[in-house]
């Protein structure tokens, strides 16, 4: 840029010096004539004279470079600094840097081009803008479809097993009953400790068969709830004193947080189940030992009940398959129904059961209900 404007400014010195020589040479050669004829030779006028005559090529060349200097500092001014300014705007607009320098003058030409890339920058941090806040809603979109579709998936496998279960845990559960009976006699007149002790072992594994029926028969026929206002914080308060009394929570901690009177629209009897339910879970997670936290609070038109333990917290492997029907991490101890079973109770009361981690270590159980 700098070397253009330098030829252009020796180009319109030339051509100035040039046109001011054409100009003023008649003028000048008369004059010069005429003094050379009034000087005698060898005069001290006649001397002038010469040294005027070889001053002239000198006068032309300086005259020539400060018309050159002089052009090349208003060009720079007015054109090349506005054009360098211009062009460090494109580029940063090829950047997607819209912090752009104010308009620097120019000329109206340059100054309406400044002023037309600032404004293409500001609309294009409004765009950029409003791109952020749509990839934003898009995300959250994309968060709770998945959340549908993990709902909708969890839904489709509820009903397949309820629809297997229909037809099968009823008779199964009828020749059960008869081998548990068997089974007590048995174990009154085993004759020896030994035969005893494998009878108390095959009815402890029936009545693990018989639990697995019961919750199949609790999704394949649920009973219909019957909901009405139920106070969630007395509820909650019922369930702890049931189960403090058993050995999974005799060496647990728990603490409460709830707020008096929260009224939710739900049944008392599948809510004690699922608070039950949450706390075998919390306590067994934390392998007997360890603290869980109780708390209800109401968020806008809802009841929210959390629970909330000290364990390890749910593996992200596990995370997507916890409500699944018979998926359990219990090792044989489980039968991996009391999560599915509980978020089909929420589920049929009009609420949700939700998981997640906690930050400082431990999960977190939540059920939203519909507030009174």
């Amino acid at each position: 840029m700098k070397w253009r404007i330098a030829s252009v400014a020796f180009l319109l010195g030339s051509l100035s010096t040039g046109l001011s020589w054409l100009t003023l040479q008649p003028v000048l050669i008369q004059l010069l004539d005429v003094a050379r004829r009034l000087a005698a030779p060898g005069s001290p006028e006649a001397e002038a004279l010469a040294r005027v005559r070889g001053f002239l090529p000198f006068a032309l060349g300086l005259d020539l470079l400060v018309l050159t200097v002089l052009v090349y500092i208003v060009l720079d001014l007015t054109v090349g600094r506005p054009l360098r300014a211009t062009e460090l705007a494109v580029e940063q607009l090829g950047r997607l840097e819209l912090d752009l320098p104010p308009v620097s003058q120019g000329g109206p030409l340059l100054s309406r081009i400044q002023s037309a890339l600032n404004r293409m920058a500001e609309a294009l941090r409004r765009e950029q803008a409003l791109t952020r806040s749509q990839l934003a809603e898009l995300r959250q979109a994309n968060a709770r479809l998945a959340r549908a579709q993990m709902e909708l998936v969890s839904s489709e496998r509820l009903a397949t097993v309820g629809k297997l279960a229909a037809g099968v845990a009823h008779e199964v559960g009828n020749p059960l009953a008869g081998i548990l009976g068997y089974l007590s006699l048995a174990r009154m007149r085993a004759p020896t400790p030994e035969l005893k002790e494998y009878l108390e072992r095959i009815d402890h594994e029936v009545h693990r068969i018989d639990g697995i029926i019961r919750g199949l028969l609790d999704l394949g026929r649920p009973k219909p709830a019957t909901l009405a206002p139920v106070d969630v914080s007395q509820v909650v308060e019922t369930c702890v004193k049931l189960v403090r009394a058993g050995p999974e929570l005799s060496q647990v901690q728990v603490d409460f947080a709830l707020e008096p009177g929260l009224l939710a629209r739900a049944d008392a009897g599948p809510l004690s189940q699922i608070v039950i339910n949450l706390l075998l879970n919390a306590a067994q997670a934390m392998g007997g030992q360890g603290g869980a936290r109780v708390s209800t609070r109401r968020e806008g038109g809802e009841v929210r009940l959390e629970v909330q333990d000290t364990g390890p917290g749910i593996p992200p492997e596990v995370m997507p398959r916890l409500f699944e029907p018979f998926f359990t991490t219990k090792e044989g101890k489980g039968t991996g129904l009391g999560l599915a079973v509980s978020l089909h109770l929420a589920q049929s009361m009009g609420g949700r059961l939700t998981a997640e981690n906690v930050s400082g270590g431990g999960a977190r159980f939540c059920l939203h209900l519909v507030a009174m």
